[in-house]
């Protein structure tokens, strides 16, 4: 995939937790819950802008396990609200759900490769 679309799914999956959280349940667990999940699913996208950026294999490597570290708290912070019935549209939630889980999987797998490619240069 492509750098500038994968960017772009972090950047919509960001907009949609945005959407999804607009009308929350108005309760305490809610409203932290939304509000950490909004931290995590922005700071996913906007690591990955800087992991872009990233000034040298490790600084790129580094930023790349900090948005897969936002996007698993994302991932259980979904889970939570789901399974504690916080979010009405199911539907929305599952798709959520679903993306997210889709792009753990990318970033699990480019971290491999980039390590892989990292050590294979350190050794020369």
């Amino acid at each position: 995939m492509k750098p500038s679309s994968l960017e772009e799914r972090l950047i919509q999956f960001a907009v949609d937790v945005i959407h999804l959280t607009q009308k929350k349940n108005p309760t305490f667990a809610s409203e932290h819950l939304t509000k950490q999940l909004i931290r995590s699913s922005t700071s996913a996208a906007l690591n990955y802008g800087e992991a872009r950026s990233g000034e040298s294999p490790n600084d790129f490597l580094h930023k790349m396990k900090i948005v897969l570290k936002e996007l698993r708290e994302s991932l259980i912070n979904l889970k939570i609200q789901q399974r504690a019935a916080l979010i009405e549209k199911e539907e929305d939630l599952r798709r959520l759900i679903n993306e997210n889980d889709e792009l753990v999987s990318i970033f699990v797998a480019s971290i491999k490769t980039a390590s892989s490619k990292k050590q294979y240069h350190d050794r020369k």
